[in-house]
């Protein structure tokens, strides 16, 4: 990690390793140490002492599924955050996708660029600050030139999986999707290592041949989840116990910044009541309950499409300057 934020060496090099490093296949360990790593280089917020006595918690995917959906981890961010619960929302412009967190906050209205002592506040006032990777990850910036050489070779890297590692805010609740069912465990296990206190690590099947780092209403989910009062523990969540409209992956999908922003106030809003909103419900429902909220995820949907129906969440939306 040293010689990868060295500036002097080449980024060809640097995109070779990380190349050879997800050829062969990344470990827990590395993983893990890959994470230690940035965060001791990351610019911290000041967080007191009573914050710190919350659950704090980010909802995020890695990205990397190539579906097209809408920002649905950024919608439960605010619902949550409507719903009493700090949320500390570490994320990017698109880098996989048409419209990262950043892009749609800022299509919104909503600020992304706080300093390190305003997202504080904002947290404080609001329970909810962006935490836009870029201005507390300097050290990334000897990174990028060697992540677009993978990107142009079409080759993944750790570093498409470091992101949720990686929020300033240190937070002690977290959901996060992953690309592929087989990066569930091992992303929570380094979660897990690094401190957190409550986490699910997710990824939804929507057909044979495609999943989705998110929790899918269209078919089985992989979890792995670990709790302070109880262990870690694999399984499967099937939706069909939640009450779900039909629906297909075109329902789900998005388009850029402004289509995704506009998806994000209808669902908000009340107005939109189709599959989209129940994508919403069910990872605010997990979202809820694994920031202690709610006693199951069931709990937690109910509590989600209250906080949207008695006007809460659009609240929330315009207390965060959205336009």
């Amino acid at each position: 990690m040293e010689w990868l934020v060295t500036e002097s060496v080449p980024a060809t090099a640097k995109a070779d390793f990380l190349a050879e490093l997800a050829r062969r296949g990344e470990t827990v360990e590395e993983i893990a140490a890959f994470a230690q790593s940035l965060r001791t280089k990351s610019i911290l917020p000041s967080l007191d002492g009573e914050m710190r006595s919350r659950e704090i918690l980010d909802v995020c995917g890695t990205g990397g599924d190539h579906l097209g959906t809408f920002n649905i981890s950024t919608t439960v961010a605010i619902v949550c955050a409507a719903a009493g619960v700090p949320v500390a929302k570490h994320g990017n412009r698109a880098i996989t996708s048409q419209a990262g967190s950043a892009d749609v906050l800022e299509a919104l209205g909503i600020r992304i660029d706080f300093s390190p002592e305003e997202a504080v506040r904002s947290l404080r006032e609001h329970n909810f600050a962006f935490f836009f990777a870029p201005n507390f990850h300097p050290a990334f910036k000897h990174i990028a030139p060697a992540r677009k050489l993978c990107a142009e070779r079409k080759q993944r890297t750790i570093f498409n999986v470091l992101g949720p590692l990686l929020n300033p805010a240190r937070p002690t609740a977290q959901l996060v999707g992953v690309p592929r069912p087989e990066l569930c465990e091992p992303i929570a296990r380094v979660l897990q290592s690094l401190g957190v206190r409550r986490a699910m690590v997710v990824n939804g099947r929507v057909s044979a041949d495609a999943t989705l780092d998110e929790l899918s209403t269209l078919g089985a989910n992989r979890v792995a989840e670990f709790y302070q009062e109880r262990g870690f523990a694999v399984s499967e969540l099937v939706p069909d116990q939640f009450p779900l409209q039909p629906a297909k992956l075109q329902d789900l999908l998005g388009a850029d910044r402004h289509a995704n922003a506009e998806i994000v106030r209808q669902i908000l809003n009340g107005k939109e009541k189709g599959p989209k909103r129940d994508a919403v419900l069910l990872n605010a429902g997990a979202a809820l309950f694994v920031a202690g909220k709610a006693r199951s995820i069931a709990d937690g949907w109910e509590m989600a499409a209250k906080v949207i129906d008695d006007g809460r969440a659009s609240a929330k939306l315009l207390a965060l300057g959205a336009r």
